[in-house]
């Protein structure tokens, strides 16, 4: 079924887990994730990522992502992701997402405030949910396309200037009322150059700070040791973002498959294969995010 991201949250958070949100950027990933969840019997939360616009259209694959959710066997959020220009957004929203990340954190702090909260007024007014995200999530992302390995060299130390302030993360929630935060304390989008290290006192700090009825949110997760994320879990996050290292898995999966039956699988055999890959990748996530519940 489909449903908005603030009833998923509230019950991740009392029972002590935290929902994946898996970005699906083709129909393959999509059956995927949702049949994941289904055969786990829990929620799920797929998303849009605004940087893989490109690549397909929301007004192509959200209508699809909205289908399955809505005859899924368990609760699923459409959710867009990291949606940073204002027209983008209002795009997802035509499409008819029920969750909307509003990203403005590259802007000034009060310039962050004002524009999420406006957002929220009219989100709220319609049924459909706001994260939005304090602090600046670092990225070596190889949806960029950057060729440039000097960018994608960063380490723990660089990310720490971005971590995010937990009396700054209260101000935030108070004045914009969103649903849900993603903050900054030790993850980054992409590709890691080293093994990360989090911050779970700072997440701690932040949860006891923030307002209950923001959840927060943990972006990065990917290439992340499970036993920390599951640390971050426990000291406050409610959702967890996760695909750059599931799409490098398929795509060696899928080289692998090639290379075995010497280039001989049929196209449509080769993505079935695929699918069922990632549904066991998901499936791992999902349990592993589950902590143990």
């Amino acid at each position: 079924m489909l449903v908005n991201m603030k009833k998923i949250l509230e019950i991740a958070e009392a029972e002590g887990y935290a929902i994946p949100c898996i970005n699906t950027p083709n129909e393959e990933t999509v059956r995927a994730v949702i049949g994941a969840a289904e055969e786990l019997n829990t929620p799920i939360i797929i998303d849009h990522a605004q940087v893989h616009d490109s690549l397909i259209p929301i007004e192509r694959i959200g209508p699809i992502m909205l289908k399955y959710a809505k005859e899924a066997r368990v609760p699923v959020c459409v959710h867009l992701d990291h949606g940073s220009d204002y027209e983008f957004v209002m795009r997802a929203v035509k499409v008819g997402f029920p969750s909307i990340m509003y990203d403005c954190s590259a802007l000034p702090f009060e310039e962050n405030v004002e524009k999420v909260a406006q957002f929220v007024k009219f989100a709220h007014a319609a049924g459909i949910t706001v994260e939005a995200e304090l602090g600046i999530m670092v990225s070596t992302d190889e949806d960029t396309h950057d060729d440039d390995p000097e960018k994608r060299v960063l380490t723990n130390e660089d990310i720490r200037e971005f971590f995010t302030e937990p009396a700054e993360a209260k101000e935030f929630a108070e004045r914009t009322k969103c649903d849900a935060l993603a903050v900054c304390f030790g993850t980054m989008h992409g590709i890691y150059a080293e093994p990360p290290v989090l911050d779970i006192d700072r997440v701690k700090e932040l949860r006891e700070a923030i307002p209950d009825e923001t959840r927060i949110v943990m972006h990065g997760a990917s290439g992340v040791e499970f036993d920390q994320v599951q640390n971050a879990i426990t000291a406050g996050c409610s959702k967890v973002n996760y695909y750059s290292y599931m799409a490098k898995a398929t795509t060696k999966f899928v080289a692998d498959k090639v290379a075995e039956t010497d280039g001989k699988i049929a196209y449509h055999e080769l993505q079935e294969a695929a699918y069922e890959f990632m549904k066991g990748y998901a499936k791992d996530v999902i349990k592993a995010f589950k902590n143990g519940k």
